[in-house]
C-alpha cells in the first residue's frame, strides 16, 4: 500500500463507523511467548480499528536513533533525548507522535482515552516543538488487512488487554512486555 493511501486511511478513520465485534475498540496486544518472530516477538502494541482494518504501534522497541539524528537541522528535534521507537514495518520512513493528554490538533487520531496519534507532519513538528515530554515518537506502524488480526487472535498469537495509556507511555519501556505477558498469563490461568 502506498504511503499516501495509508495516510488517507488514517484521515478517514476519524469518520469511520465502529464495528460491533470485540475488535471494535482500542486494545493492547501482548505477544505470547510462543510468537517467535524477529519483528513481533516479545512485543506490546496499541491497536485501534480503522474501518475494516486495524492500525497499531509497537510500544517497546526503541531504536538507536533520536529525532536529532534523523533531523539534524531541526533545532527542537536536537532537544529530544528519547529514542525513536520502531512502530512497525509499514511506512517506516514516516514519524508519528503518540501524545498523552490533550489532542495535539487536527489530523490526529484518538487511540484510547487521553492518547492521541499525530500523523500529519506539521502536527508532529508542533508536538516536537511544544510538548515532546508528553509524547513518544515512532518510525512506521503495523497495519492489518481486513480480518487479519482476528485470524491472528484465533491462531493464539496475542493476548488481548484493555487499552491503558498510562501503562504504555512509561519511560523507559524496558520490562513492559515481561510485565504485561505475565499479567495476561495469570489472567488466562485464573479463568
Amino acid at each position: 500500500m502506498n504511503l499516501r493511501l495509508l495516510l488517507a486511511a488514517l484521515a478517514f478513520a476519524v469518520c469511520a463507523p465502529a464495528s460491533s465485534s470485540d475488535l471494535a475498540k482500542p486494545m493492547i496486544l501482548v505477544a505470547k511467548r510462543s510468537l517467535q518472530d524477529r519483528v513481533y516477538g516479545a512485543t506490546v502494541l496499541i491497536v485501534r480499528p480503522l474501518g475494516e482494518r486495524h492500525v497499531g504501534f509497537i510500544m517497546n522497541k526503541p531504536t538507536n536513533l533520536t529525532l536529532g539524528k534523523l533531523f539534524p537541522k531541526h533545532l527542537p528535534s536536537q532537544k529530544v533525548a528519547d529514542p525513536v521507537y520502531l512502530g512497525g514495518p509499514t511506512g517506516a520512513e514516516v514519524i508519528f507522535a503518540l501524545v498523552k493528554g490533550d489532542n495535539p490538533g487536527a489530523r490526529s487520531l484518538t487511540l484510547a482515552p487521553g492518547l492521541f496519534l499525530a500523523y500529519d507532519s506539521r502536527v508532529v513538528d508542533h508536538v516536537i516543538e511544544t510538548q515532546p515530554q508528553q509524547a513518544r515518537f515512532f518510525a512506521g506502524m503495523v497495519m492489518w488487512q481486513p480480518n487479519e488480526l482476528d485470524e491472528e487472535l484465533k491462531r493464539g498469537l496475542w493476548y488481548l488487554l484493555d487499552a491503558q495509556p498510562e501503562a504504555l507511555l512509561n519511560k523507559p519501556s524496558d520490562g513492559l512486555w515481561e510485565e504485561l505477558v505475565g499479567r495476561a498469563e495469570r489472567k488466562a490461568n485464573a479463568i
